[in-house]
């Protein structure tokens, strides 16, 4: 996804409202966006980033 696109930028802001995320969870869904397909994609990384740095935070 284009992150300069307007679309792409709405959708964020309201991923961002909804989950109500904080600045590296933003920052990482910013990282994110360029190598996702679809917001579906956007949120599986997400998830999978999460769970990678948990599992080194052990």
């Amino acid at each position: 996804m284009n992150i300069n696109d307007k679309s792409v930028l709405e959708m964020l802001n309201n991923l961002i409202a909804i989950n109500r995320l904080n600045k590296t969870q933003i920052l990482q869904m910013v990282n994110l966006v360029s190598i996702s397909n679809d917001i579906n994609d956007l949120e599986d990384n997400c998830k999978w980033e999460n769970s990678k740095s948990f599992h080194q935070n052990i």
